[in-house]
């Protein structure tokens, strides 16, 4: 039992620590962005957003429950405009095109 408990201690640790860009990469993918555009695009915004911002992005979680290869760029920019932070919505921008002709 002690040793149960000192494993989900540990578990719980290892999460807080992630970091923001990491949480970031893995929010991109989940919505179905590859592995190399979801680093590109979380390495960018780390860098350009703050983590009020970054955690503004994580309403976009309902994105998961739609088919992404249905989403179409136009869908998802006007999510993100709904977030009403012009400075979110050019960085997502920008980011996303740089890192698909990265790719």
């Amino acid at each position: 039992m002690k040793r149960l408990a000192l494993v989900a201690v540990s578990v719980l640790a290892l999460s807080a620590c992630a970091t923001p860009e990491t949480r970031v990469r893995t929010a991109l993918m989940d919505a179905g962005l590859s592995k190399p555009i979801a680093s590109c695009m979380a390495d960018r915004m780390v860098d350009r957003l703050s983590l009020i911002q970054l955690n503004k992005l994580s309403g976009l979680k309902k994105l998961r429950d739609k088919d992404v290869r249905k989403l179409s760029v136009d869908e998802f920019l006007k999510r993100t405009k709904s977030l009403q932070d012009p400075e979110i919505l050019g960085v997502v921008s920008s980011s996303g095109l740089i890192c698909a002709v990265k790719a």
